[in-house]
């Protein structure tokens, strides 16, 4: 599942050791990914498939780039990310101007978008640019103390903010949002297959169905909030709840929970303000579709770097229920 199989050691025993983060940041094989607006610098590799770029450790960095954040060690070499957002478009060209490959050499590096980029490159550089992409993203707008509102300082390598009040300061931690995100079947009949529950969001593009998901809230269980969601979203009940795996997904800082679960009803009613459509679809139908970002106004699948897309997917290659 992409951005799940990461290469990386986070070796958190660092994060509040200064003087050996200061070694490793120093080090010249040190690697630098920086990242803006969401996106992070790839370029194309001699296959012509995208790669990530990077910088070397003794690159000069402009000014306004954001503290630093400690991502980890691979293969004993340390990775940084730098938030950019705040840079320029010159500033951001100088960047990608000195970026280069995994093998040192120089590339026609550029800043793309990791919801665009994601599902082309390899799965462990994929994962590397979710974690800093997360991170990064928690740095730019964590700003001020939520609590006295003091402006925030940086700690334990980019993993801690910490309140300026000098009376009582007060520590900030990464936060992840969970986020099920279920598909639903429904149990063959005489006279029908087994079918499973998609539907699309107004804001997606025409013909695009995915699995039905939501925010888990306060006090609910997991299983609970799946029972919950797809009733409110689609009027169908469902028990058998199952969990299946999970995804991290830093857009901006969710963690996405995937089940299956199984209908007890079969009557569908939108919550307009959840979905401009849902259906049953059979596995014969669902192997006609096309892909997110595929012309045209037939039905698509979710995007491929997606859980929605593992789910519907794992269904698909398994036999069919009696």
């Amino acid at each position: 599942m992409f951005y799940t199989h990461a290469a990386l050691d986070r070796a958190d025993h660092l994060r509040a050791r200064p003087d050996r983060l200061q070694a490793l940041r120093s080090d010249p094989a040190a690697r630098l990914v920086p990242i803006r607006d969401g996106g992070a610098l790839v370029a194309s590799g001699t296959d012509g498939a995208p790669r990530l770029a990077s910088l070397p450790g003794d690159a000069p960095l402009p000014q306004g780039s954001g503290d630093e954040v400690f991502l980890g060690l691979v293969a004993d070499q340390p990775w940084f990310a730098v938030p950019a957002t705040a840079l320029n478009e010159g500033q951001a060209s100088e960047l990608a101007a000195r970026a280069v490959d995994a093998r040192g050499e120089a590339t026609n590096a550029r800043f793309e978008e990791l919801r665009r980029i994601g599902p082309l490159l390899p799965a462990d550089e994929g994962a590397l640019l979710a974690f800093a992409r997360g991170l990064v993203w928690w740095q730019e707008t964590t700003r001020f103390c939520s609590r006295c509102g003091h402006a925030l300082r940086t700690g334990n390598g980019g993993h801690v903010r910490r309140c300026t009040n000098p009376d009582e300061s007060h520590a900030h931690f990464p936060r992840t949002d969970p986020a099920v995100i279920m598909l639903v079947t429904l149990a063959a009949k005489a006279d029908l297959p087994e079918r499973c529950l998609l539907g699309r969001n107004a804001g997606w593009p025409v013909g695009v169905f995915s699995t039905l998901a939501g925010f888990v809230e306060p006090g609910e269980s997991l299983e609970q909030a799946v029972v919950r969601e797809v009733l409110e979203e689609a009027s169908v009940r469902v028990d058998r709840v199952r969990y299946v795996a999970s995804q991290p997904w830093p857009f901006p800082r969710s963690i996405m929970l995937g089940f299956e679960a199984r209908a007890t009803s079969t009557r569908i009613e939108c919550d307009p303000t959840e979905l401009a459509d849902a259906r049953w679809f059979t596995r014969d139908e669902l192997v006609t579709f096309g892909n997110w970002g595929d012309e045209g106004d037939g039905f698509k699948l979710p995007r491929p770097d997606s859980i929605a897309r593992f789910l519907i997917e794992r269904w698909l290659r398994r036999e069919p229920s009696p």
